[in-house]
């Protein structure tokens, strides 16, 4: 039951992760895990203040729906197996294979190598070296858990229940984000947020994946888009300069209710206005996945190299930072996926793709 909409909607999202992470690498507004004191353009950071509130509770939102609709044609055992391949083995494996750079080059940044003795220095850049790995390692959790849930369920009620789900209701589950911003938050680990991960990808299994909700969501896209536009100027402006990351940010009320309209504009303006393919779109949709995998690494060395061996000016390091990225990630996975061993450690392929 695959949805051409929902497809663009996550390769629009990750390439938005690829062109974000350009932003923090070099954000001067005190968002950790950048290159230290790098040279920065305000106006760089105001792409991070704009997107970072929503644009992973809106890749949950999908990867639930995307969760009901691949469980509809596949048993529970092939969904598991599926899973485990896709995303579990990219983010284990994977950090020993390619990862292990970005957390050298972290703890080479952090000035920690000299503490670490020499044979210590590769498995703990490995380990270390997760950066938004996080996001396939938490997904599979869910996916585990979904499962379970699936077993205590299994007439389906809940999911047909949800089927009813008004626009009042849907406009309303920005409370449901705002209660779950507030527990199951990591500390230090800022990123694993799974309450409100974990309901974001619910929400889009049970809610979103049903056509009578998506029509509603559709039906109000606009005025949600107004709304959003709205919203990420007067969210940027009131929090520009403190660190978006920080838990005073995430958990605020003016958060969740700015990335929920927008996760509704999203869906909504996709559904109505990007549902057609083109030959780009369609290599999107089965690359984007390997690009959101390996796109860190390669900014992180690149972006690495700028600052400590080059001396360009501020727009020449944003500029060749993205540019590499987006090349060497491009060329980097079309060769990877050929690679038999690599292509299943790194990017969780079995099989070589055309």
């Amino acid at each position: 039951m695959r949805k051409t909409y929902i497809d663009n909607i996550r390769w629009a999202a990750v390439l938005l992760v690829l062109i974000y992470h350009v932003c923090y690498m070099f954000n001067d507004v005190g968002v950790p895990g950048g290159i230290p004191n790098a040279e920065n353009i305000p106006a760089f950071d105001v792409l991070a203040y704009v997107v970072y509130p929503w644009f992973m509770v809106l890749l949950f939102v999908i990867s639930g729906m995307s969760a009901r609709y691949s469980l509809q044609k596949r048993t529970v055992k092939q969904f598991l197996k599926e899973r485990a391949v896709k995303l579990l083995v990219p983010s284990t494996l994977g950090l020993f294979a390619i990862h292990w750079i970005t957390g050298y080059l972290n703890i080479k940044m952090g000035g920690g190598l000299e503490y670490i003795p020499p044979a210590l220095i590769y498995p703990i850049s490995a380990v270390s070296g997760t950066g938004p790995l996080w996001f396939i390692q938490m997904l599979f959790i869910f996916s585990c858990i979904l499962v379970l849930l699936k077993k205590t369920d299994k007439n389906d009620r809940v999911w047909q229940l949800c089927k009813k789900a008004n626009l009042p209701i849907i406009l309303s589950l920005f409370i449901v984000i705002f209660g779950a911003a507030q527990i199951l938050n990591m500390p230090v680990l800022t990123t694993y947020r799974f309450g409100i991960y974990f309901a974001s990808f619910l929400i889009g299994y049970y809610i979103f994946s049903h056509d009578e909700v998506q029509e509603k969501i559709e039906s109000v896209c606009i005025p949600m888009l107004c709304l959003a536009v709205t919203g990420a100027v007067l969210y940027t402006v009131y929090y520009f300069g403190s660190d978006y990351t920080s838990p005073a940010c995430l958990q605020s009320i003016i958060t969740n209710l700015y990335l929920w309209i927008v996760v509704l504009a999203v869906i909504g303006c996709a559904k109505k206005y990007c549902g057609g393919e083109t030959a780009f779109t369609r290599y999107m949709t089965k690359s984007s996945f390997g690009f959101y995998i390996l796109h860190y690494p390669v900014l992180t060395a690149t972006c690495y190299l700028l600052h400590y061996r080059f001396d360009f000016p501020a727009i020449c390091n944003y500029s060749i930072a993205l540019a590499a990225e987006l090349l060497i990630t491009f060329a980097l996975y079309e060769v990877l996926k050929r690679v038999q061993v690599l292509r299943y450690m790194i990017l969780g392929i079995k099989k070589k793709e055309d």
